[in-house]
């Protein structure tokens, strides 16, 4: 590396992402700055022009290479104007040339940073037109020459800089990126993580790398170039030093010429690379920008999920891994799945690698069940994130060597000697009495549900207290599993409750071996009224499942349940039995499963009521699959006497039925279904609901409905619920007939009651 001329220095402020700053204190120093000094934001520093060049083309964490031109107290837009007017701008570049102001910083006293862009730009041109009659022109999109302002408020007095901009865009822009993905990571941040989870000494001695989250491929690109000895910048073309007066240009032809002499002879040493992305868009994106990059026959691209990822070559090398993270409870619930998941696959899959995980909630880093030897604070844009930087050790507990080592003076560097991996060892349970458990319950219930022809069924539920879950199997055909755990009671350890869903998820994909999409996680604890029916997500994936003859929409995803109860299965399929010829009345009707066993069970009417328009509408999609013609009824008219084949109608079921049951003309029905919510304090409800206060009185309000001859079904899942007396009615407890070998455990999920005219 050439060394900075002393005799010929300028002054240097090269910026760069919050949390860098010492990194990039120690890069500036091996680039050949001298009096570098760190601050927020950035690092002060001197150099000659070449110097400068070098930084601008060699940094990978810096954003811009500024050249402060003025320091001053700031009293107003006045002062700004003074100061910025004092600069013999017309020495620094020529007045063909466009020019921006760009604005950074806080200020007490000048508060709109348009405005103070506005005062610079005049102050500008009024010096050039004082010297030549002329102004140059203005260019938001592409200027010749960037003057970056920065106002500074936290001092006692304000102040401001003014400063030439000799990067022009910041140089996190490579010239690589073609197209990209939503909120890509920017490629200096991405260089800052590399190093910091030791990579350039990893691919010194030949490791590899494998990204788990590609994206657009900018991990894949840094860490190629790294290894490569590429310069960041030798694929840019334009720099805000060109069109400065006092460039030097056989200077910057040199050291460029240099930087691909170095490439060229560096691509040799760039180690195999990896990237896996399940959105084959992301990876159509991420290979062409591999191309764009040079890196062609360097890295391999696949469509695939994370924890299916496999190690490259014989010496370990380094996981990383920048996964998505989402606010809503669903994404929530996905996260904590996939690290579950991508924890036991590391540590089954890549023994004596590093791994890096990048995130912007720490806490779910500790759901992958490794230990972060080292813990690094970063800023992504505005969030606060962390790296989590992790040796995987070998299942059987022992650690591989590591891949660095100390020189005499007590600095890491690399071990450029082969690392081997250790043997594979035949697969540990990670929790064998569950997993036992399991596959136990799978031969039992599985055998049941083939003879039974039921596709969908429980397959586990909290059978083991250690283990707090309920495991769901659903059809579609392809296989999918639901599986909600249980809040853990106080008395069990956070941790405690982590490791142990970590390993029952980890067992659960390796015993139904499903693909990481195909298992869906939720967190069930005590909900409120309909809170369980509220929308949890946004993936809208909605898969169809069949049972007993009917064709029905469930989403495993966005909401706690999936749109079917699995443990009404027995009472669907009773009502489908006896609704031949019958009206029947589906009450509180959710997504309108019993409707539909109803009406492919030959009913002449069914009509379904629920105060839900989401849910309504699911029941529509429901008819619609199983082409069934229906009709949707206005829930403040009453019934008409004819009632339509197959009708949904939308209303607070116990006003209606408060309503509907006084009205002489309304139709009887032969069979009525009625599962109400515990407890609801709906804002669409007049007044709350409990049903263990009002159950009697909605009893009475359906039986008014009830056909002579006709049956109600009630139904509850209140754990203690105590059916008070009705008089005058016959009542049979069904709850055992309403029971499938898959819920046959203590406590019953429901009571259900078979309620006639006595």
């Amino acid at each position: 590396m050439s060394e900075t001329n002393p005799t010929n220095l300028i002054q240097l402020f090269i910026t760069c992402p919050r949390g860098i700053e010492t990194m990039l204190l120690d890069e500036v120093r091996t680039l050949g700055a001298v009096e570098c000094k760190e601050t927020i934001g950035g690092v002060h520093a001197k150099s000659d022009v070449p110097g400068a060049y070098r930084l601008c083309l060699w940094s990978r964490l810096a954003s811009r290479v500024l050249m402060p031109l003025s320091k001053f107290p700031l009293d107003g837009v006045d002062s700004l104007y003074a100061a910025a007017n004092a600069i013999d701008w017309p020495e620094l570049f020529d007045v063909n040339k466009s020019f921006l102001i760009e604005v950074a910083g806080r200020s007490n006293t000048v508060t709109h940073t348009h405005y103070a862009a506005l005062k610079v730009k005049d102050a500008i041109a009024d010096r050039f037109r004082a010297v030549s009659g002329k102004r140059p022109d203005v260019d938001p999109e592409n200027p010749d020459i960037r003057i970056h302002l920065h106002l500074d408020g936290r001092t006692s007095g304000d102040q401001a800089q003014l400063s030439l901009d000799l990067s022009g865009s910041s140089l996190h822009r490579r010239g690589w990126r073609a197209r990209q993905v939503e909120a890509p990571l920017k490629e200096n941040l991405a260089a800052a993580l590399l190093i910091r989870s030791g990579w350039p000494a990893i691919a010194a001695r030949g490791g590899s790398l494998v990204d788990l989250f590609t994206g657009s491929g900018t991990f894949l690109v840094e860490a190629g170039w790294i290894a490569g000895d590429h310069a960041p910048g030798l694929m840019r073309e334009d720099w805000g030093f060109t069109h400065w007066n006092a460039h030097q240009p056989q200077a910057w032809a040199s050291l460029r010429e240099e930087a691909l002499t170095r490439a060229e002879a560096g691509f040799k040493n760039i180690p195999p690379l990896a990237g896996i992305d399940n959105d084959p868009r992301a990876i159509s994106i991420a290979r062409d920008n591999g191309k764009r990059a040079g890196l062609t026959g360097k890295v391999d691209f696949t469509v695939n999920e994370a924890t299916l990822a496999k190690p490259l070559g014989d010496i370990p090398g380094l996981l990383i891994a920048n996964p998505p993270y989402g606010e809503r409870l669903s994404d929530e619930a996905e996260l904590i799945k996939l690290h579950s998941l991508l924890g036991g696959q590391v540590r089954a899959n890549f023994p004596g690698w590093k791994f890096a995980l990048f995130t912007g909630k720490q806490e779910l880093g500790f759901r992958l069940g490794i230990k972060a030897d080292k813990v690094y604070s970063f800023f992504n844009g505005a969030i606060p994130c962390k790296l989590l930087v992790m040796e995987v050790f070998a299942q059987r507990g022992e650690s591989v060597p590591r891949p660095d080592v100390m020189d005499e003076h007590g600095e890491m560097v690399a071990d450029t000697s082969p690392v081997p991996v250790a043997p594979t060892e035949p697969r540990k349970s990670p929790a064998p009495d569950f997993e036992n458990r399991l596959k136990k319950n799978l031969a039992h219930l599985g055998k049941w549900a083939r003879r039974s022809e039921v596709t969908n069924y429980r397959l586990y539920d909290n059978d083991l207290p250690e283990y707090a879950v309920a495991v769901d199997i659903y059809a579609t055909p392809e296989l999918h599993v639901v599986v909600q755990e249980y809040a853990p009671p106080k008395t069990i350890e956070a941790a405690v409750a982590e490791r142990r869903l970590r390993q029952a998820l980890q067992v659960i994909q390796h015993v139904l071996e499903l693909p990481m999409d195909n298992l869906h996680y939720k967190l069930r604890k005590a909900q409120k009224g309909t809170a369980q029916y509220q929308k949890q997500g946004a993936h809208e994936r909605y898969h169809v499942v069949t049972e007993h003859g009917c064709k029905l929409w469930a989403n495993f995803d966005d909401y706690l349940d999936t749109g079917l109860f699995l443990d009404h299965r027995p009472m669907r399929q009773r009502i489908q039995k006896e609704a031949r010829n019958k009206k029947v009345l589906n009450l509180f009707c959710y997504t309108g499963t019993a409707s539909i066993h109803a009406a492919v069970g030959g009913a002449d009417h069914t009509l379904s009521v629920d105060m839900s328009n989401t849910y309504l509408d699911w029941l529509g999609q429901n008819f619609e699959l199983n082409g069934i013609p229906f009709t949707e009824l206005d829930g403040r008219a009453p019934l008409p006497s004819r009632l339509p084949p197959h009708a949904t109608l939308r209303a607070d079921c116990v006003e209606w039925l408060q309503r509907t049951a006084q009205d002489d003309r309304a139709p009887k029905f032969d069979l009525i279904f009625c599962d109400p919510p515990t407890f609801s304090n709906s804002k669409k409800m007049e007044d709350s609901w409990d049903i263990q206060r009002d159950h009697v009185s909605l009893i009475g309000d359906a039986m008014q409905l009830l056909a002579p001859g006709g049956v109600l079904y009630f139904s509850t899942n209140r754990q203690r619920f105590k059916l008070d007396a009705l008089e005058g009615l016959k009542v049979e407890d069904i709850t055992l007939q309403t029971l499938g070998e898959d819920y046959k455990r203590p406590p019953a999920p429901h009571r259900a009651w078979r309620i006639t005219h006595g």
